[in-house]
């Protein structure tokens, strides 16, 4: 397999811009933020840019996907957020789990709309929540679950959610779903990485053999055992991507004529295997303090 180059990936379509300023024209119409963020990467999974567009609105972040997360590392999480006086919850919007106290998390965080709102005599007036996040962050899950039926489209890929759509899912809460939006630069080139590796950004702009050589190497360096146990392999630290693609693609049988290694095969497979829990509960990052 060829020597490969580490690319700093850039994705910032047309229609992220327009909803970066539906979000802004938006807020005015809510009590509160719901944030979803993906519990492997709390941190590279959150938009920067929502921190200075929200501002002091009620916050609550929910740490989607924390079954396929380290259960240490999403406790950690948790009181990095809670220290930072935002609501956060553990959760897998799929299938439910987390979400059972949801009601409950949404009236501490906006007591004080409730007492503002009762002041004026609107007692029970619907508390109205926009529901922000990334693409591919699990958003439209979260409305279907609460709503207890398919309102929203669902796919396991970027984009698919492009306009604000309103959804009353009871308990006195309605939810504004908007489109999942990146930012236009990605700083640090390792958020990009791990963006694509939970599949935040679309698989058809990236090299798909070039992003799994990254995250074996990624694993490889933090999680070795997580590779060797899955793959039937012995030893992986150390190994660059591409050595221990390999070994994956012969230990699977992948091969093309003269024997040689489908590595397209085999990257599309880890890739896939990685965002599916296959590989484990693991968390690519760490609270900095």
């Amino acid at each position: 397999m060829p020597e490969y180059i580490k690319q700093n990936v850039q994705w910032f379509p047309g229609h992220m811009a327009k909803t970066r300023r539906l979000i802004k024209e938006s807020l005015k119409l809510v009590d509160g933020v719901v944030e979803i963020v993906d519990a492997r990467v709390p941190q590279s999974s959150r938009n920067p840019e929502i921190d200075d567009i929200v501002k002091n609105m009620p916050r609550i972040i929910l740490l989607n996907k924390c079954d396929v997360a380290e259960h240490n590392a999403t406790k950690m999480w948790l009181k990095y957020f809670k220290d930072r006086g935002m609501y956060a919850m553990a959760v897998d919007c799929r299938t439910g789990k987390g979400l059972n106290n949801f009601d409950t998390v949404v009236k501490s965080a906006l007591k004080d709309v409730i007492a503002r709102n009762e002041s004026k005599g609107m007692v029970n007036k619907p508390l109205r929540l926009m529901v922000v996040g990334i693409p591919n962050t699990g958003k439209s899950s979260f409305i279907n679950r609460m709503g207890k039926n398919a309102k929203a489209k669902v796919a396991d890929k970027a984009g698919v959610t492009r306009q604000n759509q309103w959804f009353v899912v009871g308990g006195g809460i309605e939810l504004l779903d908007t489109p999942g939006v990146l930012w236009p630069k990605f700083d640090d080139p390792e958020v990009g990485d791990k963006l694509a590796f939970i599949g935040s950004i679309k698989d058809e702009i990236t090299d798909r053999e070039t992003l799994c050589c990254r995250l074996l190497e990624t694993l490889a360096a933090t999680r070795p055992e997580a590779i060797e146990e899955r793959y039937k392999l012995d030893c992986v630290e150390g190994l660059q991507g591409w050595e221990i693609l390999e070994m994956i693609g012969r230990k699977r049988g992948f091969l093309i004529k003269g024997g040689e290694i489908d590595y397209e095969r085999a990257a599309v497979i880890v890739t896939d295997e990685f965002r599916g829990g296959k590989l484990g509960r693991i968390t690519l990052e760490l609270p900095n303090g």
